[in-house]
Parts: structure tokens; sequence; C-alpha cells
């Protein structure tokens, strides 16, 4: 262990290749420095983290940073007044509202009650597709809406005008005019739509498109959210479909673009996503509640339908499920001792649902 050739010294490449030399030389160096025995090799899991005080002000990575998009939409002050109202409404109120022609043509709004419950089909683990895709658009909307001016660094492989989806001439001014939110909807809900994609596959790529811009430090815009998005998608398909959607299936939905451009944009995408295509779950569920509030505050709410009898005996098993799971850890809290004066504990009332 005290001899210069040492383990540590036939590990290193760049050592081998001094061992080498100085076999062609058979001049023999009197001792090594510490630099070159490799003492000071920086543990793989400090370089995997150099970047770790970032991550934790990236909504991507960590769960406790806001999402940009919230942050975005907070921003826009060009809201309608008039819609000042509708969008304060609950997400508990029920907005299936109809006229009712016994009160002259005013609408009615129906409330849960101890006989009728009224809940939205759409939960962190099983969201709805219509809805998520309508909020993740939106969500992109506002990226491009309240975008920072200066457009931070340029990527060619994002622009339309470099690498266009079609064959159709691109106007001079394409990266002028902002997309409207329906125009963001069709584009997702065709991608969708076509390649059969999941609900839980717009959050991703929600997700995928907010590192991209803090990754790479750049913005989107009118001229490359198109393919910013299609980046994502594809991305987000492959990591989260068991059945994953190939490059060349795109080009039978986007019918002038080749394989080869898909094939550059993927690579392209990982390479300044840095390879980084976890997505926590912890992460995952905060961009979904995000979404909810942001379909709140714009009035995009899901439509409420009563609790059936069907739906409730899923949930109760459910429940049943959960509370056997944790009834170990129940146990053993029960067992802890605590001052009678400042008894604080937590009770486990069964829901019973008829």
């Amino acid at each position: 262990m005290g001899s210069t050739s040492s383990c540590c010294v036939s590990s290193s490449p760049k050592l081998r290749r001094n061992a080498h030399s100085r076999l062609e030389s058979h001049n023999l160096e009197p001792e090594l420095s510490r630099e070159d025995t490799g003492c000071n090799l920086q543990h793989i899991s400090d370089r995997e983290n150099v970047d770790e005080l970032n991550l934790e002000y990236n909504p991507s990575d960590h769960p406790r940073a806001s999402t940009i998009f919230l942050s975005k939409s907070q921003t826009d002050v060009e809201l309608p007044s008039k819609n000042v109202h509708e969008k304060r409404k609950s997400l508990f109120i029920n907005h299936l509202t109809h006229m009712d022609e016994s009160k002259h043509g005013s609408r009615r709004r129906k409330h849960s009650s101890c006989s009728t419950i009224f809940l939205d089909d759409n939960t962190v683990s099983q969201p709805n597709l219509k809805f998520t895709i309508k909020c993740v658009s939106l969500a992109i909307y506002y990226h491009i809406k309240n975008r920072d001016r200066d457009g931070g660094m340029r990527q060619d492989i994002f622009d339309e005008k470099l690498h266009p989806l079609s064959k159709s001439e691109v106007p001079s001014d394409y990266d002028k005019h902002n997309p409207e939110q329906k125009q963001i909807y069709r584009f997702v809900r065709t991608l969708f739509s076509a390649a059969q994609l999941t609900a839980e596959c717009a959050i991703v790529t929600l997700v995928y498109v907010e590192r991209l811009l803090t990754y790479a430090d750049i913005d989107i815009g009118p001229g490359n959210w198109k393919r910013m998005v299609l980046g994502a998608v594809l991305l987000a398909s492959k990591v989260w479909d068991d059945q994953a959607v190939w490059n060349v299936d795109y080009c039978q939905i986007l019918k002038d673009i080749t394989v080869e451009d898909m094939n550059e944009l993927e690579r392209q995408f990982l390479e300044l996503l840095q390879f980084n295509i976890n997505v926590p779950s912890s992460v995952y569920a905060k961009y979904y509640f995000d979404l909810r509030s942001l379909s709140e505050t714009n009035n995009l709410s899901f439509p409420l339908e009563p609790l059936s009898r069907d739906k409730a005996q899923r949930l109760e098993a459910i429940s049943r499920l959960c509370d056997d799971k944790y009834k170990d850890a129940r146990r053993a809290a029960k067992k802890r001792s605590a001052s009678v004066d400042n008894l604080v504990g937590v009770q486990w009332v069964p829901a019973i649902l008829s």
C-alpha cells in the first residue's frame, strides 16, 4: 500500500497513459503527486449535484418552488372586469347551470348537500384528458404572452422558419404575433388525439417545457412554441407511456416533417435538459394542483356531476385499501406517550358512503 504503484494509479486513464510513456522511455519517476494518484477525484454524487442550489428554485425539479406558468398568469392584468366574479367560483360549486323556466330564465347553481355530493371526474391519479389539455394549453399561452422581451438564448432547432412543420410558406412576421389559446389547444389536442396519449402525459409535457426554459435559458414565443411543445410531447410520451409512440408515427400526424428532423429535435431537447427526464411524484402533483388553480382563476373548472352509487363504492374500496395500508402506522402512533394537558391526537373516523 505504501508503493506509488497502487490500485489508484491503474484505475486512472491519465496514469495509464503516463505509465505507458514511462515504459517507452524507461525513465521511472521517483514519486507521483497527489493529483496524479487520483486521490482528489470528485465523488460521483458531487458531480451529479453541482447545480443543487439552483435546483431548489427550479419548479420542474423542486416540489416547493412555484410553477412559472402560475406566476405568469397572475401577472396578467388585462382580464375583463366582468369575469372577476366568475373567476372566484369555488371548485365545489356545480358549474352545470341550466335555465329554470319557473324562475323566468334565472340560472341555478347546485351545491353539495347531505343527500347529493357533486364531484368532478378529475383526480391527480386519473386526470380528465380534455380538461388537462385545456389547462396545459392555457399555461403555454401565458408563457408566450408574458415572456421576457429580451428573448434569452436562441435555439435554431425550435425555429419554425428554419425547421418548418409544413410545406406552406412561413410568413415574415411569424414570430411577431402571439397565438391565441384556442390555436395552442387545437395543436396539442391534435397530437394527443392522433397519438392516443394520456392526460398524465400532458402534465409531464408542461414540466419538460418549463424545465427546458430554465435549463437552456430560453423563452417560448410565437416563432418556436410549436416545436418546443412537439419536442416535450415526444419526450413525455416515451418516458410516461409503456407503449411509446415512435418518431416515425409523428410524421404521419405532421405530414411534412421528416424522421431525421424528429430525431434531431429529440436529441437536442435531451441535451438541453441535460438528460434530466425524471419527474418526481411530488413535482407532478404540484403541477396538477397548480393547473387546477389556473383553471379556477380562468373559469375553466370542469363540470361537476352527482356522485353515483358505483363511484361511491369504488371510493369506499380505495378508502378501505388505504386504511389497511396505514393500520400499522396508526397503532404505532397510539403507543406514544403524551401529556394530558396538551393532548393532541389524530382521530380516524371511517367515512360511510351510501
